[in-house]
C-alpha cells in the first residue's frame, strides 16, 4: 500500500518512516511533484492538518495523511500553539522560536507545556483524526542535537532528559507524533490490511 505523507520536512518524514509498517510506503509531496508551500491558513492544529491532507486528495487524486503539530505553553494562554512553526517570524527558523519562547517564559514559575499533533488521513474517500499529547515543561537552556523544533527546550514529564537529547526511538515512543501515528497505523491494520 502506498500512502502520501503531506510534507517535505525531512525529520518529519524520516521520524514518521520509523513508525509506519514496511507494507505501507511512504512517499512525500516531492515524490508525488507538489512542490508548493500548501496553505497553513487555518487557526487550530486541527484545522491545519485537514487543510493539508484535503489539498493533496483533491489536487491529486491520492489517499494522504497529513500532521500539524504545535506546542502549547500553558503560562502564555496555550501560545505558540498553531503558530510554532513561525512563533518568531518568517522565514521560520527553530533556534529563534526557541530563544523567543525562552525569554517569554523568563519571568514565569510555571513552564508547563504541550505538545499537540493531529493526523488527518483520507482514505479511500473517507477521512480520519488521530490525536497525540504529550505534556512536559520547557526548560531556560537547551540541550541535545536530536530532533527538531524545540525538542531542545521540552522535557516531557517522568523524563530527565529533553526531546533533543533521546534518541529517535527513545522519543518516538512518548512523543506527541509518535502517539498519534500509532494511532494511525492500529487503524490502517485494522482497516486495510485484513
Amino acid at each position: 500500500m502506498k500512502l502520501v505523507f503531506a510534507s517535505n520536512n525531512a525529520n518529519k518524514i524520516k521520524e514518521i518512516q520509523q513508525l509506519i509498517p514496511t507494507s505501507i510506503e511512504i512517499v512525500c509531496l516531492q515524490d508525488i511533484g507538489c512542490t508548493e508551500d500548501i496553505p497553513e491558513t487555518a487557526n487550530t492544529i486541527e484545522g491545519n492538518a485537514i487543510l493539508k491532507a484535503n489539498y493533496v486528495t483533491q489536487k491529486y487524486g491520492l489517499n494522504c495523511f497529513a500532521d500539524d503539530s504545535g506546542l502549547e505553553v500553558e503560562a502564555l494562554n496555550g501560545a505558540p500553539g498553531v503558530y510554532s512553526a513561525r512563533y518568531a517570524g518568517e522565514p521560520k527558523n527553530d533556534e529563534n522560536n526557541m530563544d523567543k519562547l525562552v525569554l517569554a517564559l523568563k519571568n514565569e514559575t510555571n513552564k508547563k507545556a504541550n505538545f499537540k499533533t493531529v493526523i488527518c488521513l483520507n482514505l479511500n474517500g473517507k477521512q480520519q483524526l488521530f490525536n497525540g499529547i504529550v505534556n512536559g515543561t520547557i526548560t531556560d537552556t537547551k540541550a541535545g542535537d536530536n530532533g527538531f523544533g524545540y525538542d531542545p527546550i521540552f522535557i516531557a514529564d517522568g523524563q530527565t532528559k529533553t526531546f533533543a537529547e533521546l534518541t529517535m526511538q527513545a522519543k518516538a515512543s512518548i512523543s506527541h507524533r509518535g502517539i498519534a501515528v500509532k494511532q494511525l497505523v492500529d487503524f490502517l491494520n485494522s482497516t486495510v490490511l485484513l
